[in-house]
């Protein structure tokens, strides 16, 4: 396990080295790791968990790390002597990976010796926002693919190695159904899937030899690129007479790929070849710079596409590149005593939630889908026998009243006095689990454009506190 403690801003040592310098560093702080409203998308799947756990477990700074930071003189040696002996000790609460997770929900919770949580903001960021945003943009493909499957298939385009693999985890955890990428499927038990390149086919004297040499290679699991020269007057009519033979000799072959072209048009013409010549178990797989507005299209134009492989556009999350989340200071305790915390901005948006919180979501009992969701206060309960009424967190004229439903509380605990509870999840019962929770959504919500807004509302007790903390700014700086 590599030591990721060093993975972090600069000014998070700086701070620790005032707080050090202060005598605060023993007071105890809560964050909240969430995102703010996101372009594409008006939710998000949670992803990366179980990467911020080994990361927190294995915090410590090494001896070449204290001598490195000694060398950029920033750091007396009282600071740095104190350095070695660092271990979190904090507790963490967390949305469980492949939950549907709304804007300023927090999908982490740290609570921590102000020194301890500080310096876990930027590395949690980076691996929690990477994911989530690389699940998210998943479940947007998968759900404009739908029924096709789809596979990861972005490797060579991902930001570096680690984006490769870890997007390709988080990509599953959305509904993709495996990746390309063996290291990947090696670390996460996945099956790798994956047929051969252009540069098979023109490596062998004709087309028909390279699929008859791939075919007696892979006489069960046969799967033919079939664009290097001509679609529908070479590659079908090639991959159906290997198709045959393999037939003949007792195999089932899986079908073409297509890479290139109008997949809409080659993909139609490919199964009428392949119906007539008797190959309609054959599976027509495609791939070709794909994201999910053109999945909605070859749907409109109906492709006869039964799985796609989808690369760049996912891995990158194309379009929204990046997930605004954040890592903001909500609660001090010292001496045993609460002190919340929020920021305060002209900027509505960069606005936080002060105090220890939770998030319960709400589902109405005979549907079993979910109606609200409210940021309450930590210790606060939802009272399922009473009509709640749901405000709109800023336009507060805006309600809703809420009858016969169930209230879910969204996290679990993940550390506890420093020591992980956390219980690790194949990914692809991660994935499961984001099945079930987006199933627990109408198709409204799930939509990729204009989907219908989801309510999430502040309790009355946190709106409250919320506004005496405004108004109590106010009145220091007109002091």
């Amino acid at each position: 396990m590599r030591n990721l403690t060093l993975l972090t801003d600069f000014y998070e040592l700086t701070m620790m080295y005032g707080y050090f310098l202060q005598g605060k560093q023993d007071e105890v702080a809560t964050f909240d790791l969430f995102f703010r409203p996101f372009e594409e998308s008006n939710f998000c799947i949670a992803a990366g968990l179980e990467q911020a756990v080994e990361y927190v477990n294995n915090l410590h700074f090494t001896k070449e790390d204290i001598e490195y930071l000694r060398s950029t003189k920033a750091f007396n040696d009282a600071f740095l002597s104190w350095l070695s002996d660092f271990r979190f000790t904090g507790s963490i609460k967390a949305v469980p990976e492949g939950t549907v997770v709304f804007p300023y929900e927090p999908l982490m919770i740290i609570t921590a010796p102000i020194c301890q949580a500080q310096l876990m903001e930027a590395a949690l960021l980076n691996i929690i926002n990477f994911q989530t945003l690389i699940a998210t943009k998943a479940r947007r493909v998968c759900h404009a693919a739908s029924p096709a499957g789809v596979l990861e298939f972005g490797l060579r385009r991902a930001q570096a190695p680690d984006a490769s693999i870890y997007g390709a985890r988080a990509a599953v955890v959305g509904g993709c159904t495996s990746t390309s990428n063996v290291l990947c499927c090696q670390m996460f038990g996945m099956p790798p899937k994956g047929t051969h390149a252009h540069s098979w086919v023109m490596s062998f004297p004709t087309e028909l030899d390279a699929f008859m040499a791939y075919a007696n290679t892979y006489p069960d699991g046969c799967l033919l690129l079939v664009d290097t020269y001509d679609t529908l007057n070479s590659g079908v009519p090639n991959a159906i007479k290997v198709f045959d033979y393999l037939k003949k000799n007792g195999h089932k072959p899986l079908g073409i790929r297509l890479d290139s072209g109008d997949l809409a048009y080659l993909s139609k013409e490919a199964r009428k070849m392949l119906d007539a010549a008797g190959h309609a178990d054959c599976n027509i797989f495609a791939s070709s710079d794909i994201d999910e507005y053109v999945l909605v299209s070859l749907k409109e134009q109906g492709a006869k596409i039964d799985t796609y492989g989808v690369g760049t556009k996912m891995i990158t999350s194309h379009k929204t590149p990046s997930l605004g989340g954040v890592y903001k200071l909500a609660n001090l305790n010292v001496d045993g005593k609460n002190y919340p915390k929020m920021k305060i901005s002209d900027n509505p948006v960069k606005m936080t939630n002060p105090g220890v919180k939770t998030v319960y979501r709400l589902f109405d009992r005979k549907t079993d889908k979910a109606v609200a969701d409210v940021i309450c206060l930590a210790d606060e309960k939802i009272d399922e026998s009473k009509t709640l009424t749901i405000t709109h967190p800023v336009e507060r004229w805006k309600t809703k009243e809420i009858n016969d439903f169930y209230a879910k509380e969204l996290y679990a605990d993940v550390f506890a006095d420093g020591k992980s509870v956390y219980e690790s999840k194949s990914v692809y019962e991660i994935a499961e689990d984001c099945k079930k929770s987006l199933d627990g959504f109408w198709d409204e919500y799930k939509r990729l454009t204009q989907p219908h807004a989801y309510k999430v509302d502040l309790s009355d007790k946190l709106y409250e506190l919320k506004q005496s903390l405004i108004i109590a700014e106010r009145e220091t700086v007109k002091r």
